[in-house]
């Protein structure tokens, strides 16, 4: 599969670039996470090139290669399924996501939310839900989201 390495490799995106103080801070929250993958995988690479994007410097485990990092997905997810996102969340329980189209959403709702809380809570007050009736999945949501220069 020399041609998915070859886009793996020119294919990345060049990444969101802050100040570096708010890179450390994301840096820390990006400890909490670590992406399962196999090199070849055009699902892994969309969802590392995404990491690219938006620079969140994601602990890579690849579970083709390594029998440890195989192991642990299967132990941990209950499946060799790839791309999977371990997700570390505060009360030290581990959340597994699978299906590239998911973690992207994750990724980018995990992105949005350092946004705000850069800008403060009155960002947050901003972005909103534009119907009443309850959210199923992500497509059936309308997002306001502001502009970062001010308010809409």
């Amino acid at each position: 599969m020399p041609f998915m390495l070859l886009w793996s490799k020119l294919g990345t995106p060049k990444g969101v670039v802050r100040t570096t103080e708010d890179q450390q801070k994301i840096n820390l929250e990006c400890d909490k996470l670590a992406l399962y993958y196999f090199k070849t995988c055009p699902f892994c690479i969309k969802v590392r090139h995404e990491m690219a994007k938006l620079s969140l410097p994601i602990t890579l485990r690849d579970a083709q290669h390594d029998p440890q990092h195989r192991d642990e997905l299967l132990q941990g997810g209950g499946k060799i399924q790839t791309p999977c996102l371990r997700i570390a969340e505060e009360q030290g329980q581990v959340r597994w996501l699978y299906e590239s189209g998911d973690i992207i959403k994750y990724l980018q709702r995990f992105s949005l939310i350092f946004v705000e809380a850069t800008f403060g809570r009155t960002r947050q007050r901003s972005l909103s839900f534009r119907r009443s009736e309850p959210i199923h999945n992500l497509q059936d949501a309308q997002f306001n989201v502001p502009r970062l220069g001010g308010e809409p």
